[in-house]
């Protein structure tokens, strides 16, 4: 298994190198029945654990006989409230729905008075208890998927009642700017131990690609503002974050055609991730072109695009299946054919609206 799993590492690290011809990599998704996933709040640390440590020995099986390009991973399942619980929001959950932060900011004038929390914080502790428990059991060499990172400013925002937030953009912004420094420092802070105890290799936090070293966060508030603002408040962290860890992945799920530019232009970007519709996609592909590994989410029913639309850039394909025998018998295929012919094509629309959720 050792041996297979590095084998799926070099093709990503492959991948994402530009000096390599563009190529595509396969992630093949076959309907299983899973144990539901622990929602993840703090009284049930052990839950989460035994949840995430049972769907990585399913991974590993499955890696043993379907040969995609997927990484088994140890999962240290969070909601996006994590890094503004630990400055002092309080946290939503309702049932099964994921936790969520609350503002507890309203002028700017609270800004100067907030700390940066230690990562001794229980909010922040109990995830790298809940990974060194995993590492434990997994050993050294097992990858982890990435918590839920969402942006500097991301953060902010769910820090501050956003008609506030947003009206301070423009009105205060050298507030927000601070507001958003502080919660770097804090990712920083974060993410430095995260790669010291467990290494720079891990799965996204969103989608599941593998990440050789470098990041990755969500920005999915981009799409309220402008490209100005963007660029004067949004793209700077994000430069500096990419530089600082050697490369960021992106995912955003905001309607921001308008920011495609400024996302293009962010040095190191080595994967984005959009989820837009069929139409917005096929122009997202071509407009950030082979330099951009991209893997986008579809709208259900009108996706995927098939293999001949992708030949000339990096992308990460989802290929959807009825059965683990249809798995294997596409994955020999996929293998077998280095050079891809004209005619071989993903499953169609309607066999893919059959298989998403």
């Amino acid at each position: 298994m050792g041996k297979l799993i590095e084998e799926r590492k070099a093709r990503w690290t492959d991948f994402y190198d530009l000096s390599q011809k563009p190529s595509q990599m396969f992630l093949i998704r076959v309907p299983e029945t899973v144990p539901e996933q622990v929602v993840p709040m703090p009284d049930r640390k052990m839950e989460r654990i035994e949840w995430a440590w049972n769907q990585y020995r399913r991974q590993r099986e499955k890696a043993a006989w379907l040969d995609d390009d997927a990484i088994p991973y140890l999962h240290v399942h969070t909601g996006t409230e994590i890094f503004a619980a630990a400055f002092g929001s309080p946290v939503h959950q309702v049932g099964k729905d994921m936790p969520c932060a609350l503002p507890f900011i309203t002028d700017a004038s609270q800004v100067s008075k907030i700390k940066v929390p230690d990562l001794d914080t229980p909010c922040l502790r109990i995830i790298f208890e809940i990974a060194d428990e995993l590492k434990k059991r997994a050993g050294p060499d097992a990858i982890l998927r990435m918590v839920d990172v969402q942006s500097p400013m991301g953060i902010a925002s769910s820090m501050w009642a956003k008609d506030s937030f947003f009206l301070a953009i423009t009105d205060q912004p050298e507030a927000v700017k601070e507001l958003a420094a502080k919660v770097n420092q804090l990712i920083v802070t974060f993410l430095e131990e995260w790669f010291q105890r467990y290494g720079a290799g891990f799965v996204a936090h969103y989608p599941d690609y593998y990440m050789p070293k470098g990041i990755t966060l969500s920005e999915d508030e981009i799409g309220c503002v402008g490209p100005e603002v963007f660029h004067d408040l949004f793209r700077p962290e994000l430069a500096k974050l990419s530089q600082h860890f050697g490369g960021i992945g992106l995912h955003c799920c905001a309607n921001a055609r308008h920011q495609w530019a400024g996302l293009k232009s962010i040095p190191g970007l080595k994967l984005l991730n959009l989820n837009q519709s069929e139409e917005v996609l096929r122009e997202a592909y071509s407009f950030f072109g082979a330099n951009v590994p991209q893997m986008h989410i579809p709208c259900v029913g009108t996706y995927p695009l098939t293999w001949k639309d992708h030949l000339d850039g990096r992308v990460v394909l989802e290929v959807p299946v009825e059965s683990k025998e249809q798995a294997i018998d596409l994955a020999a295929q996929i293998r077998k054919k280095v050079s891809v012919s004209q005619d071989f094509q993903l499953p169609t629309s309607c066999e893919r609206e059959k298989n998403c959720k």
